[in-house]
């Protein structure tokens, strides 16, 4: 049975067996995270590790889909989420002395990229977040 869920996104971009491992992708993921399109494109261009480029290929895809989608304002756009979970592991052997042989694993690695767009009120700052609501909140009952 399948659910009605809302998208509260403009647009997604994924990718399935990575050759990246996924503690090694998260490190650059979490860099990424809630940046604006422009900002987290020039964050991925100066980031020297493997991981960086596979999630800047992974953003240019996305933006891509928020185009073709016919998303109004690009300029807009933030990583509103980003998930790096663990893909099957590719299991090789290496052969060593006297014909022993060690199993090499290479992990792999389920990449999901979000797009949402910024709304005027939130650029303004006068939406508050959920955990700004629940503090002041909090506040009041003391």
């Amino acid at each position: 049975m399948a659910k009605n869920v809302e998208q509260n996104y403009a647009s997604q971009a994924y990718l399935k067996m990575a050759m990246v491992s996924p503690q090694r992708c998260r490190l650059v993921a979490d860099i990424v995270r809630g940046k604006t399109l422009d900002a987290a494109h020039r964050t991925l261009l100066l980031e020297k590790v493997k991981s960086a480029k596979i999630i800047l290929t992974l953003l240019k895809s996305a933006v891509a889909n928020a185009q073709q989608k016919g998303v109004a304002d690009l300029d807009r756009l933030f990583v509103s989420e980003i998930q790096v979970n663990e893909g099957p592991r590719i299991k090789r052997h290496m052969p060593r002395a006297q014909g022993r042989a060690d199993v090499r694993l290479t992990r792999t690695s389920h990449i999901i990229l979000q797009l949402s767009e910024k709304t005027a009120a939130r650029k303004a700052g006068k939406v508050k977040t959920e955990a700004q609501a629940k503090k002041s909140a909090n506040k009041g009952d003391l």
